[in-house]
Order: structure tokens, then sequence, then C-alpha cells
């Protein structure tokens, strides 16, 4: 209620039955809490600080007023937050000086508040900033997120703060510690449950009720017995938690509504290798088995691949998805190392890099170590000993949401300069605290983590689907899936920095013919392995109806691009063959991973099925025999005057690995050696501003962006090395003096993308130099392109809303009248929601009869027997069915959880009497009395059998 004045844009229409915190206050009785407040709210400075004063005395108010134990008030103890360390020598991360005013600030304020309230107040930010001066070592990750040594000192401050200073009994102490961790990661999974959509959300219905209040009741139960045993170990007790955890309560089986399909999806596996004469290829291409189970049973449900600097393959696999399941052996999800040592093409020797994750979508390989997607939090594993196993995890941050698991941070790539952009799903909501403060996402969109200085940054807030694949061209530019359509777009216009849950339009479709849904993993064709006229189109998986990889030739399109169709490179006749990403190796090949599981969706099955495969998994590698591999680079062990050279190879992955390297050797070596080799270049050589901008590159990778070569390129004939050198400027704002002179000449540059550059990166001024830039370039002219995102980044920096456009009225046909005319303007906006019927129908109806999604327009299914209708949208189906005389397999959701009576009605009507159908109007009774005739029925209808019930006319 406090913060209803103050407007923090839609964050989405959450729908859900999550206990409020007094709920889960109320069912736990606490009789203390202690409470932990500051740090976000002290980035608005002086300016915030009696709003922040006021929000935190009604906290008190409200939470004394409270009997949570059911007798009396808890007591409550407030926390400051702890102080910045000053890491910019080694992150160059901001040194704390204005945040600590900031803090120092909060925290006065914060014992002022609790001394009028009678409240214990701990002040954590004036010990942890003594202590910070003074250690020779870091005891926070980034300046401000403590790490465990950090979180140790923490502990005992807080102990004797909160409880009294006392000499601690350590007798037991490791064996206190274990139950603690082991109390910590059911509770989390209570509490926070990962997949939590399922759980408590929008996709409880109609799986959830089947198994999810067992399961939560279970993991109570859990929890209640490590808190047992951590009393218990106090005293020096050990505790048989295997043996506990088998008396707690008994999940109910979860019974399957899979129906045998040939086409997608079939419980009789092929291996790997009979898998190969059902996957087709055009002329003179060739597809071998990499790697399976059967060989590495390890290998399962690959979801993300990278060649590193020796050329060996790495596969992170995720068995544990959709997520841990209570009673289970701890999720063992893991990282793999591949290699084939002697060079027949099939890897022959497999090494664990770690084990100990849960859910792990996407991993970017870095100098330092592996960055890892660890369902809510971004981890860094380290190798430290040479053995090709990680040593050491360290958690970077903490709060990217991970409510639908297949939703969460993935499809990890780096960009040119080394920073790894993650893209993250619709519906979720992410909170990442850091020490450049704490960054939010909503609904779909893009973060970018620059590892040299330890900064995230919300890149892209978008109205968009899951993006599932990310990939750049060689001059920089960056493309994405937007996976539940059918779309590929540039990503560029969409990172104008936007308002807390305020996304944009992401801009043009880049498809132009023979769309498929849903694509997972993107890749440029850019190895002289392959035919000449394919290098540089784009390639992408697609896995539910078709099942294979598009090829589509990439052009320009004035400011920006559009593809056209080429032909599909892989199909498969397999229908649990499931592509999910692919890239190009070292010796020229493309290698694709397939998840190989009978069932894929999320929406049409329980997530709990037992035909929910969690052992299968295969890599397959594709060559074109007839023109020999490329013979690949050396890149580990290369001298840097020999990665140097690297940088002039045709293939965008060797360069992409060859910078990679660079960033982790010496910096001062790296720098003087690229000065030189810029120097050395012929300026005559047509690729001379490529290799220009190679170089660029690497001293940006090193923090240490070398001006003069940026104004070489900024001065360029070319567009593609200007633009490239106004991202640059971008991203460099803290090592260029006059980066807002160069964005204002940007801005008027006579090429589009150019200036397109300089309006996304004006967004992140501040507002006096951000509008400054954009009325220079609102001068020129505004395409197709630009439109979005000028309006976007003005609102922003005005910090105001978007000017939205109108919404057209919606009108009923004229021969629907009155309540059916109302059903049928209800019907339009429940077809067009987020994974409903234009998921597949598509807008226009027609469909994607290219991917195996039927029509709606002009078909008996839907202007028929209304009757049959209706079941099918309650109930869905399943199975091979004829639509205007095209034969489809696959499932269609069920909607009888989904969707009311009235909702039903309006969606049927609605399809009835659009896209050139015209039939009567469907009433929310006539859907009441079908769901009720229905009830307790099986779901995934066959079509024969319904047919049979309701014949075509």
């Amino acid at each position: 209620d406090f913060y209803k004045q103050y407007n923090y844009g839609r964050v989405g229409a959450s729908k859900g039955h999550f206990e409020t915190p007094d709920q889960w206050l109320t069912r736990l009785k606490p009789d203390t809490i202690i409470a932990f407040f500051g740090y976000n709210s002290s980035f608005r400075g002086q300016a915030g600080l009696d709003l922040y004063k006021k929000e935190l005395s009604m906290f008190i108010d409200h939470t004394l007023a409270q009997k949570y134990d059911g007798q009396q008030a808890p007591q409550l103890a407030i926390v400051s937050p702890t102080a910045v360390q000053n890491l910019s020598e080694t992150y160059n991360t901001p040194d704390g000086s204005v945040q600590n005013k900031n803090l120092e600030l909060y925290t006065k304020a914060m014992k002022e508040v609790c001394s009028e309230k009678g409240v214990l107040f701990v002040d954590a930010f004036s010990p942890s900033k003594n202590i910070f001066d003074t250690s020779k070592e870091p005891l926070t990750v980034d300046g401000a997120l403590l790490t465990s040594k950090g979180y140790s000192w923490l502990a005992g401050r807080l102990a004797d703060d909160l409880f009294g200073k006392a000499s601690p009994d350590t007798t037991n102490k490791k064996l206190v510690h274990h139950y603690v961790a082991e109390k910590n990661w059911v509770w989390h999974n209570l509490y926070k449950v990962p997949n939590g959509v399922h759980v408590y959300g929008r996709r409880f219905k109609p799986y959830g009720p089947g198994n999810y209040p067992f399961e939560l009741e279970k993991l109570t139960e859990m929890t209640e017995l490590r808190d047992w045993a951590i009393w218990r170990s106090t005293k020096g007790k050990k505790s048989d938690l295997t043996s506990a955890d088998a008396k707690t309560s008994k999940l109910p089986e979860v019974k399957t509504n899979y129906k045998p399909s040939k086409k997608n999806g079939n419980t009789k596996y092929l291996s790997g290798e009979e898998t190969i004469s059902k996957l087709q290829l055009p002329e003179g291409y060739k597809i071998e088995l990499f790697a399976d189970e059967q060989r590495f049973p390890d290998l399962a449900n690959p979801v993300q691949m990278s060649f590193d600097a020796k050329g060996r393959l790495w596969v992170a696999c995720m068995p544990s998805y959709p997520h841990w399941k209570p009673g289970d052996p701890r999720p063992q999800d893991k990282i793999l190392i591949f290699e084939d040592t002697n060079n027949d093409g099939r890897a022959d020797k497999q090494t664990v890099f770690y084990d100990k994750l849960h859910l792990s979508i996407g991993f970017e390989i870095a100098p330092e170590g592996v960055y890892v997607s660890q369902a809510d939090s971004l981890i860094l594993l380290r190798d430290t000993d040479g053995d090709d196993k990680a040593d050491t995890h360290e958690y970077l941050m903490s709060g990217f949401d991970d409510h639908d698991t297949h939703h969460a941070i993935s499809a990890f790539c780096a960009d040119p300069s080394g920073a790894i952009y993650m893209g993250e799903g619709v519906f979720l909501h992410s909170n990442v605290e850091t020490v450049y403060g704490t960054h939010r996402g909503t609904n779909g969109g893009f973060f970018r983590y620059n590892p040299k200085r330890r900064h995230l940054e919300r890149s892209a807030q978008l109205n968009i689907p899951n993006p599932w694949g990310i990939t750049f061209d060689k001059w920089g530019q960056n493309f994405f899936l937007r996976t539940s359509s059918t779309k590929v777009h540039w990503m560029m216009p969409g990172t104008v920095k936007s308002r807390y849950g305020h996304g944009m339009d992401p801009g043009a479709d880049l498809i132009e013919s023979n769309k498929v849904r849903p694509t997972s993993g993107i890749e440029i064709l850019s190895s002289r392995h392959f035919p000449d006229d394919v290098q540089g189109d784009i390639i992408y998986c697609n896995n539910i109806g078709f099942l294979g990889i598009k090829q589509h030739k990439i052009e320009d399109d004035g400011t920006g691009y559009k593809l056209t169709y080429k032909q599909d490179l892989l199909v498969s006749e397999e229908g649990n063959f499931r592509p999910v990403d692919l890239e190009i190796a070292p010796d020229g090949s493309l290698y694709v991973i397939d998840w190989s599981n009978v069932l894929i969706g999320h929406m049409q099955h329980s997530a709990r099925d037992p035909h929910r495969d969690h052992v299968h998994g295969r890599v397959y590698r594709i060559t074109y025999p007839s023109r020999d591999l490329v013979k690949a680079p050396q890149i580990a062990g290369a001298s840097i005057s020999q990665l140097l050279e690297n940088l002039k190879l045709h293939e965008d992955r060797a360069r992409y690995r060859t910078r990679r390297e660079l960033r982790g050797r010496d910096t001062a070596e790296v720098l003087s050696a690229i000065k030189k080799w810029a120097a050395g270049l012929d300026k005559n050589d047509p690729k001379y501003e490529h290799y220009l901008l190679e170089a660029l590159w690497v001293t940006w990778g090193h923090d240490q962006i070398d001006q003069d070569l940026l104004m070489t390129l900024f001065k360029s004939d070319n567009y593609k090395a200007r633009a490239a050198a106004v991202r640059a400027i971008r991203y460099n704002g803290h090592a260029i003096e006059n980066r807002v002179d160069l964005l204002k000449q940007a801005a008027e540059d006579q090429h589009g993308q150019v200036r397109l550059e300089a309006i996304t990166a004006a967004s992140w001024l501040s507002k006096n130099n951000g509008l400054s830039v954009l009325s220079i370039a609102e001068k020129q002219p505004i395409d197709k392109w630009m439109k979005n995102s000028v309006k976007t980044a003005k609102a922003s920096l005005e910090n105001s809303p978007v000017k939205e456009e109108p919404k057209p009225v919606v009108k009923a046909p004229s021969h629907l009248k009155g309540g059916d005319a109302k059903l049928f303007v209800l019907g339009k906006e429940v077809y067009h929601r987020d994974a409903h019927c234009a998921t597949c129908h598509q807008a226009d109806g027609k469909g994607l009869p290219d991917a195996g999604f039927p029509p709606i327009a002009e078909t008996k299914w839907a202007t028929q027997n209304p009757d049959r209708l209706i079941k099918l949208t309650l109930k869905g189906i399943m199975g091979e069915m004829e639509v205007k005389g095209k034969k489809y397999t696959g499932a269609m959701t069920p909607f009888e959880g989904l969707l009311n009576d009235k909702e039903i009605a309006g969606v049927l009507t609605y399809v009835r009497n659009s896209f050139g159908n015209k039939a009567s109007a469907i009433s929310p009774k006539q859907v009441s009395e079908i769901r009720a005739a229905l009830e307790g029925k099986p779901d995934l209808l066959n079509p024969e059998e319904l047919l049979k019930q309701h014949p075509h006319e």
C-alpha cells in the first residue's frame, strides 16, 4: 500500500497462489525476526532518504503489531548493510567512496528510526568498513557482495551484536555446519522452489495439483528433520537423514498422458547410430555421431556446448530438468569435456569438469574459469591445478529468477570484448544486487556481464518470449532467437536502457519465409570447410514439429538486416531428436547437440511425467567431405604473435577463441604487441579495417581500449566499422573522456546503423547528455529500425512512460450481436496471450505448416461441430490428424485448467469468426456442460476417436 503512490512500471500480470510474507511467517511461528535492509535503497542517495525512513518505520510498526507465534509480538532486530570494499585496482570496480557515503547516511538513518521505535539495531557498516580498509585480501566478490571469508567474519559479528558476546564452543563446528548446509539446501527448495510457476503460478493447473502440494509437504518435513539434526549436532550427535527422509510422506505416482507418436516423441529410443539413418541433409553433406549416452552415460540432456582453446568440446548437461524432486539424491548436473584424441571424428575421452550443478542451462569458458548459470545464480568455476576438474566455485551474484526453469539465464555467448550475454525468458522477474546497484529484469530480455569489471547490466528489456540463442557476426552485431515465436531479431535496436517494467518491441522479424518454432541455438556459418555460397548464413535449430536446422541468408536492409530462406540443413524423421545448440568446431565442421527426449513440452505434460527422459543425449558432427577440413589454429600455448595472426582467419569462431585466449595473457605484453601488429598491417588489404577492429576488440578485452585505433575506425569509410567503434565507445565511457562529443558526431552519421548505435548509447548517459545526443539524431531520418529506440531512449532519459500508440478498438463481425460480440472481443485477447493460441496457430490463423502446426483458418475442425472443438480445447489433442488435406502429428496443450468457461467460449467464438471463418458463437454454458461431462477423464484426446464421436460434416 505504501508504494502505490510511486510508479514502478508494469511488471506483468503475475498469477498464482504463493503465500504473502505474513502468511509464511504465521505458518513458521517465529519469535525472533532479523531483517536486513538499506543497500538497494542507498543508491537513491540523499534524495531518497526520507522515503526510506518512512518505509522502514512502517515495516517496523507492521511487524511489531503481529503475533506470528500466536502469543506475542516478535523480537525484532534491524541490520544495516555492510560497506563497499575498494577493489578498483583488481577489477576496475567503483572504489566505494560514493557508495560508502550513501551507506553511512542510510545506516545513521536506520539507527535513528530503530532508536525511536525501541528496536535493536546492528551496525554492520562501520565495522565492515574498518576491516575492509585493513584487509590484505578481498572479502567481497565485487566490492559489495561478501565472499565466504567475508560471510565468516559477518557471522561472528552478528552473533555478538544480536545475542551478546560469548566464547563460542567450536567443538562440533564442522558437524553443525554440515547440517546447517543440509537444511539450507532443502529450505531454499521449499521457500524458493525452482520451477515455482508449476508449483504456485500460472502453470499450476492442470498437472500441478497431482503432485506439487505433496512435494511441498515432503519438503517441509525434510526441512524440520534437518532442523532436528542441527540441534543434535551441537551435542556432537550425527543423524541418519537418509533413513529419516525415507519415513517422510510418500509422493503419489504421477501418471503419464503421453500417447505414442512416431513423428514427435516415442518411448522407443533409437541409438545414436540408428538415428543417423533418420537424418536427412542436402547433397554433399554428411553427419556422423561424435558422442552419445551409450558410450558416455554422463551425456544426459545436453543443453549448451562450446569449444576451448585446445579444441576440446565442453557440454553442459542437466538431467535434473525440470528441477530436483524431493526425496531423490541431490542433483548432479554436469559440465563435461570431450576429446577426440585420434582425430577420427568421434569422442574417445570424457572428463567431468564439475558435477554438483542444478539446472545449468548456460555457460561460457573464459581464461579465469567457466561462468555457469546455476539456477538463480551466476557462478565461476576454476581449475586451479590444471587437472581439468573444477577445484573452486565462486558465487558472483544471485537474484536471477528461476521460477520457470527453462526461462532462466541461458544461451551464454561472449561479445568481442569477452562480456557475456545471457538470455532470460518471459514472466521472470530478476533482482540482482551488485556493487554498481541492483539490476532488474522483467518479462524477457538480456543481461550482459563484463568479467573484467564485474559489471552487470540489463542490456535489453524486450517484449519477447524465451530467447534461447545469441550469435555475433564478424562486425560485432548480435542476433537472437525469439524461440517461442518464429522470429529472429537484430539485438542492437532493443539495447536501449529502459525503465523498470517497461519492455520495448524488439523490432522487425528478420525471417521472411519458412518459419518454425520453437527454436534453440543459433550460429553463423563461417567455415572454409563448407561451400563458398553458404558463408555468413544464419543457421538455427528447431525441436518441435520440424526437427532439424534451418538455414537463411543474411543481407543488409538499410539500417538493419533481412533473412532469406535457403535450405533445410538438417531434417529428422526420428521424433526424439531434439537439436538445441550448434557451433562451428576448430576444424571447421559443425557440431549439433541433441537433447533427445520423448517429451519436450512443459504445458502439454506434467513436469513429473514418468516419460520425461533423464538419461539420453547425443552430439553429432556435420561435414562436407568434398572439401578439406580447416586446419585448426594453435591457440592454447601459442605465442602472442601467433595469436594475433589468428585474428586474420576467416572463421568467426577461430577469432572468437583467439580473443578469449588473449584476454588471459599479460595485459602489458598484449597491448604492446597489438600496437606493433596493427601498425604493420597492409593498408591496401581489403580486410584491413576488419583487422583493425579485431585489434581494438583485443584492447577492449583488457579494459584498456586503444583510443588511436578507436578513432581510426570511428572515421572509417566503412559504416560497419564506424558502428562497431560507436558500440565500443558506449561500453568504455569510464575510459573515454570525450565520449559525449563522439556520440553527437555519430548521431548525425550518414548511415542509419551508426546513428542507431549512438541512439542506444545515448540512453545510458546522464539525462542532459543523453538528450543532447538524441536531439541531433532526431534531426536525421528516422526509419523503422530506429523509431522504437528513439521513443524508448527519450522516455528512459526523462524517466517517463513510453508514449504508446493507441490500440485499435476490437470490433466483432456484424453478424455477432450482444453477448456473442463481447465474447468475440474477449476471445481475441485470450487468443493472443503469451503461450496460448497465436503461438502455434499464428496471428493470421494459418499456422506453421513448415513446423508442423496446423492452420485453423477455414478449417472443418474450427468451424463445424462446436462440441468437438470445445472438447479438444479443454482436453488437448495428440496424434495424427488431417487438416485441409495435410497430415499433422503432435500435441496441443489442454486448456481445461488454464482458462475458465467464459474465456474458452470467447476464444472459440473468436476462432470460429476470424481468419475467413464464419460459424455460430459458443456460450459459456456449452463449455460448462462439456467440462462437467469430461471431468476426471484423461487429457490429450485421440483425433481418430474424437472424429468417431463427432464426424466431419
